[in-house]
Order: structure tokens, then sequence, then C-alpha cells
């Protein structure tokens, strides 16, 4: 059914701002949607289907609020928009935008970019131990990074460990020279330049020289007991159910812990269990426990990424892989 929608910006000085240099975002929202939109002065003018034509009034009304709370506005902001409010409509996109949960070294803000998103880090907030299952892209380990920062700098922690498991990503590396420390540093490197985009380079040397944050291989956990600390254990899909056991019961009086993972992107043999599965089958009913799942509208890379992803979904659905494809949603699991 078609419909044609009104909307008519009310504060002028913003409409430059809320329709782009060319009404770039205008020809951005009516792409995205499906629908047609005509503007004149401050009015504009949807019409195509009904349902697609009030996301897209809805959009704009939305914008004109970040902006009016002096939220500057580029074209991912908008691709960001259309794909929250066309999960849910009813949605403020000043509870998702305005949530910032740090500023880096860059005065970057971090924050939440989807509904999943928003969840995620509530329930980081919320709970003891968080897991955060999705594709590549979706920010499941940069969120939790910036928590972890955020946390240490209020004194909510005395330390972060950013932990691994080292294994070859479907490539055999060979023998890697060097000292202990050199050999695992490839295994590490994505935390580290997650750590290095929020905190200024030598900073963030001086707290990891002082120990203050720790970033290592999973198997250096054994034995530990991590007291007063956020622990974020990334690539999760790539520990064994004996490691997965051995991880969370490290965890020490004032901890918490978050726990990533692309389930997708298995790289133990085929002869090995992947803990984070079987975490999800174990451990979804515990109090205190919180399961986020991510899906390819989460994605926040180039948009590409969200194309890339959903065509390998839709190849793992036609192939069927065991134990590859679970049927996860967006949203939370068992929660305190």
């Amino acid at each position: 059914m078609s419909r044609t929608q009104k909307f008519i910006v009310a504060d002028a000085d913003l409409v430059g701002a809320l329709l782009g240099r060319q009404n770039r975002y205008v020809k951005q929202v009516a792409l995205a949607l499906g629908i047609r939109i005509g503007s004149k002065g401050l009015e504009l003018h949807f019409s195509g289907d009904a349902a697609q034509a009030e996301i897209g009034r809805r959009v704009f009304e939305e914008l004109e609020q970040l902006l009016k709370e002096g939220m500057p506005l580029y074209p991912p902001d908008v691709d960001y928009a259309v794909r929250i409010l066309c999960q849910d409509s009813s949605t403020k996109l000043r509870d998702i935008f305005l949530d910032t949960v740090f500023i880096s070294a860059r005065k970057k803000i971090i924050g939440p970019k989807s509904l999943a998103q928003k969840h995620y880090i509530d329930a980081i907030r919320a709970h003891h131990v968080v897991f955060g299952v999705g594709p590549a892209g979706t920010g499941k380990t940069y969120l939790a990074m910036a928590m972890a920062v955020a946390a240490l700098m209020r004194k909510e922690v005395s330390r972060i460990l950013l932990v691994r498991p080292a294994v070859e990503a479907g490539e055999k590396l060979g023998f890697l020279p060097g000292d202990l420390a050199e050999k695992i540093n490839p295994y590490l490197r994505p935390l580290y330049d997650a750590l290095f985009d929020m905190l200024e380079p030598e900073r963030g040397k001086e707290l990891v020289a002082n120990g203050i944050i720790e970033v290592a291989p999973l198997a250096f956990m054994r034995g530990r007991t991590l007291n007063d600390a956020f622990v974020i254990l990334d690539e999760a899909q790539n520990t064994t159910s004996e490691q997965m056991k051995m991880f969370l019961t490290r965890l020490g009086f004032g901890s918490r812990a978050v726990v990533t993972g692309d389930v997708t992107q298995i790289d133990l043999p085929a002869s090995s269990n992947s803990g984070l599965l079987s975490a999800i089958d174990v451990l979804s009913n515990v109090s205190g426990i919180c399961f986020n799942y991510f899906s390819d509208i989460d994605v926040v890379r180039h948009p590409i990424v969200q194309s890339i992803v959903q065509a390998y979904e839709a190849a793992d659905k036609r192939s069927l892989r065991p134990g590859r494809n679970l049927n996860l949603t967006s949203g939370e699991g068992a929660k305190n």
C-alpha cells in the first residue's frame, strides 16, 4: 500500500546539516528504504510503501533531535539510524547514539551504533559475565575494550587482562623465531591495536609495562585467580570446552568478564569442540551470566562487510555445516 508522509524541519538552522550536502542524506535514506523523498524548503515528502515511508519520516525526526543535542551527523550515522529504526521504529536514537562509553585519546567518541550494541554495553554494566556472539565487524571486542578502559580510568577495577587463544587461522605458520613474548605477539596484535586506538601510545605502553594492562595468551591463565580485574576473552570460538571452563573459573572478587567470539569462524581441528558453543549450551540459564547475539545488521565496518557476512551466512545455511551455523538472533539470553 502506497502512502505519502510529510515531515517539517522545526529548526531552519539545522536543515542543511539534516539533509546533507546536496541532499546527500535524503538520497541515502530513499535508497536504503526503497522510497521516494522530495524536499522543498523545510518540508520533506515521503512516498512509496506506507511502512517504509513512515520509517523514513522517523529517521529524519530522530536525526533532527540528535542535531539539536549537538551531535554532528555523518553518512555512517544515517545508515545506522535506518537500520535501527527498521528493527524498531519506536526507538529513540538519542538513547543509543548519545550513550558515550569512552572518549579515546584521539577525541573519538566510542558508543553503540545499533540496538544489539546498546543491549551489549548495558549488559556489561549490569552483569558479572557477558558473552558477545556474532560476526566480524559488530564491535564485540572494541566495545568491551572501551568499557574496560573506562572502568580502569574510573578506578572501578585495578587492572585489565586481554586474553586470546593462540590458534592459527586456517594456515600453518611454522616455527616462529624469538623468545616466548615474540612468538605469541602475532596472536595478540589485534588486542594491542584496539588498546592503542583508545589510549595515547606512551600511556598505553606505560600501563602495559607496569602490569596494569596485561595482554596474554589463554594458556597463561591456568592456576591464576583474578581479583578486581576486567577480563576480556577474545576469539572464544577457538577455545576448547576445557579452556573455557578454566578461564571462567579464574574470576575472583570484584572482577567481571566479557567473552567474545564468532561461531562461524572456528579454527579448531574438526575433532575439537568449541568452548564457546559448549558455553552457550551449558551456561545459558545461569544467573549472573548474559548472552548477547549480534547479526549482520550490527556490522559497523565498511558497508561491503555487511554484504560479505550475509553471503557467507547464506552459504553456511546451504551447506548445513554441523556445529557452525547456530540459529542465533540478536538480543539478550539468560540474564540476572
